[in-house]
């Protein structure tokens, strides 16, 4: 039957991903004949080595499908791993009296079992979620004429091609634009940090080394404010003590009257002391 198969690890193609290619590229294709009888072998007799010798025949058309999904930027030896498990599930189901090859019948397997790990593992965030939404995911790059976004007239003709809603059609392709985000920065790039969700999401409020600064820069600054405050003469001091320190505060109308001078004179007092306070503090 062809080229004896031997006892070689090739369900796992990770650990070198062109030895792999070249391993199961060397591995004969069944004829006609021999694929209904090791069919027959396993689901009749429950033959086991018949179902390795089928899947091992049939691992080269996994690896070619496997391909036509390089688009996602998914390992390419994870993807073949997740359609050879399609393709042991499409052997253990095979019916001989089917009358059609295993690689035809193996075909929906195969895909299934890629397209479920394209959407558990391509964005942290779910991007199809609905039976429309994933019929869309696996259709929408091939139907698209050009990378920029679609025209009204694209988005109503692929909606129509694929049996979905319009909405349906622009919500994906906003969700297929998008980006990913690392919630960490990039180890040596430091100017991507704003970007990251962990620099927004640090917390010092915890950390002695911020809490002692901030302690010693309050006390510092409270400590600047009384000596600037005290180099005032008592009526500007009063009215920067009402009108901003005390509860409630008094307007400029109130302070006015007080003092039996205008609004605008009181403005002139204020905006003088602050002045003072401000160079005071600067030194």
């Amino acid at each position: 039957m062809g080229k004896a198969l031997q006892p070689i690890d090739v369900m796992v193609p990770g650990q070198n991903h062109e030895a792999y290619l070249q391993t199961i590229s060397a591995i004969a294709i069944l004829s006609v004949e021999e694929e209904r009888s090791l069919a027959e072998r396993l689901y009749y007799l429950n033959d086991l080595e018949a179902a390795r010798q089928l899947v091992m025949s049939h691992l080269r058309f996994v690896a070619h499908i496997a391909k036509s999904y390089s688009g996602y930027g998914l390992a390419q030896c994870d993807l073949i791993q997740e359609g050879n498990v399609g393709l042991m599930k499409a052997v253990k189901r095979f019916n001989p009296e089917l009358g059609v090859r295993l690689v035809s019948f193996a075909v929906h397997w195969i895909k299934a079992e890629i397209h479920e790990y394209i959407l558990r593992n391509w964005r942290i965030v779910k991007v199809a979620t609905t039976k429309s939404q994933r019929k869309l995911f696996f259709n929408l790059r091939s139907a698209k004429k050009k990378l920029a976004w679609l025209t009204h007239d694209e988005t109503n003709a692929i909606a129509k091609d694929l049996g979905v809603d319009t909405k349906v059609v622009q919500q994906m392709e906003g969700r297929l634009s998008a980006q990913d985000i690392p919630f960490d920065t990039p180890e040596g790039d430091d100017d991507s940090s704003y970007q990251t969700p962990a620099y927004y999401l640090e917390d010092n409020t915890s950390d002695p080394a911020k809490l002692l600064e901030t302690r010693d820069w309050q006390m510092d600054s409270r400590q600047r404010l009384r000596q600037a405050m005290g180099q005032l003469d008592a009526r500007s001091r009063d009215i920067l003590q009402q009108r901003w320190l005390n509860e409630p505060k008094l307007t400029l109308h109130q302070l006015a009257s007080q003092y039996q001078v205008s609004a605008e004179r009181i403005r002139q007092l204020e905006r003088n002391a602050m002045q003072k306070i401000k160079l005071s503090m600067a030194v």
